[in-house]
């Protein structure tokens, strides 16, 4: 089925295999984005799938979303948690082994790491190597979840490191039939195919 909407291209994600929806909307107006929000909280509650508001803490509460995801230059962990509340989930971006031992010493529920690959999302990202992940995963305890121009072509190369996870957009809202791009890469990622 092919997606009519962004609420849509989450439902059919979800109903595709998708276990987290985050948010991330950085050229939107604060109004527009808390519409979005509110509508995706919706979807997600529904569908019993937990939702993650990228950078906005004020939106993240305003919608009682269930996470809130932050990078190396927004809000300071501390800050965030100080706000968001001890029993919401606190991701944090990181780039390398020294930020990700940092994120998880500051108690962030878990990490980020990447860009893996080069990406459409983000400009100007130095991939993060195989290597360095594979650090990453041997030094920290909490989740590791890839980030970064994740696709079916470069999945695989993921394999064996030690991560809990990967976080995609284009690979699945880029393609024509939402829930089999979900569905096929899930199933690539966990060996299935």
């Amino acid at each position: 089925m092919v997606a009519s909407s962004i609420e849509e291209c989450v439902e059919q994600a979800i109903l595709g295999g998708c276990t987290v929806v985050q948010l991330r909307e950085k050229n939107a107006s604060s109004n527009d984005f808390f519409q979005t929000a509110l509508n995706m909280r919706k979807i997600t509650a529904t569908l019993g799938v937990p939702l993650i508001i990228n950078d906005r803490v004020d939106i993240a509460l305003a919608v009682d979303a269930d996470g809130l995801h932050i990078g190396q230059d927004d809000l300071p962990y501390e800050a965030a948690r100080r706000i968001f509340g001890q029993d919401k989930i606190i991701g944090v971006s990181t780039h390398n082994l020294a930020e990700a031992k940092e994120a998880a010493l500051m108690g962030a529920d878990y990490i980020g790491v990447g860009a893996m690959f080069t990406t459409g999302t983000k400009k100007d990202v130095n991939p993060t190597s195989i290597d360095e992940l594979r650090h990453i995963c041997e030094a920290v305890e909490i989740p590791i979840v890839a980030i970064g121009g994740i696709n079916k072509n470069n999945v695989l190369l993921l394999k064996n490191t030690g991560i809990d996870g990967i976080a995609v957009v284009s690979a699945i809202v880029a393609e024509q039939a939402t829930a089999n791009a979900a569905q096929e890469l899930k199933a690539l990622f966990q060996g299935e195919s």
